[in-house]
């Protein structure tokens, strides 16, 4: 995980396993509103509490660049009962991001997903076995043989953990579709970062994978282990919570163009 993007997401809530793990409870404020919903904002679609406008922890207006965003992130506040859970509300966690982060580091952002284009989770191979290999296979080339037919980007891949060096061309040939919108470029970060692959998130983002498939590209290894010894039900929490963080993030790319 490079440096500036753990910098930009560690002030994200702990996910419940993790949070029981170091014995921390958070303590929640208490719902002060009768109902979230949908105004005019600075430069694009207000979140109201009670007709009045939230802001982001750096002060700044909570607003979404869609409507249908804005809505997704009432939806979200009207979902939350007794207390305001942070822990269950990843869209309103992604857009403090992209409002307070990225909208100042677009492109010292964009340079760190460009470094993980260059050294991707797609690229390195298990040497065995051989159904490790095949569903690595599936997954992944799918997702190369589009960066190298639509992007021209020719990527090289490796077996094992030994490092690979990348031709600068196919790693500037992609970094090309990294987006410069800040909710987007968001977005493609929290899902570089969730998958550890910028060609899954771009390949999100340019709709030639869908949420689901882009998540069991990136638990291919992980997956494969738990069908030979057994499920890890606390790796699968945890996965859960870390799953609605992509979700979010994929509707982030679906409205936000």
């Amino acid at each position: 995980m490079r440096d500036l993007l753990s910098e930009i997401f560690e002030n994200e809530p702990l996910d419940p396993t993790e949070a029981a793990r170091r014995a921390v409870r958070p303590r929640l404020r208490k719902r002060f509103y009768e109902r979230a919903h949908v105004g005019a904002g600075e430069g694009g679609f207000a979140l109201l509490l009670d007709d009045k406008p939230v802001k982001t922890p750096a002060r700044r207006a909570l607003s979404a660049p869609s409507r249908a965003l804005a809505g997704a992130l009432a939806d979200e506040w009207n979902a939350q009962t007794e207390v305001i859970d942070p822990a269950k509300m990843p869209l309103t966690r992604l857009a403090n991001v992209a409002i307070d982060a990225v909208a100042d580091k677009h492109k010292e952002v964009a340079a760190e997903i460009e470094n993980y284009l260059g050294n991707d989770l797609l690229f390195y191979r298990a040497e065995g076995p051989a159904g490790l290999v095949e569903r690595q296979t599936q997954r992944w080339d799918p997702v190369l043989a589009w960066a190298r037919d639509e992007l021209g980007a020719r990527f090289v891949l490796g077996q094992g953990v030994m490092p690979v060096t990348q031709p600068r061309e196919a790693v500037a040939a992609a970094a090309q579709k990294i987006p410069a919108e800040a909710w987007r470029l968001a977005a493609i970060a929290s899902v570089t970062t969730l998958t550890g692959s910028a060609l899954l998130a771009l390949a999100l983002a340019h709709t030639v994978l869908d949420a689901e498939a882009v998540w069991a590209a990136a638990h291919v290894d992980e997956d494969w282990q738990m069908a030979q010894w057994g499920r890890d039900e606390l790796a699968l929490a945890r996965r859960a919570f870390r799953e609605a963080e992509l979700e979010a993030a994929a509707l982030v790319l679906e409205h936000a163009r």
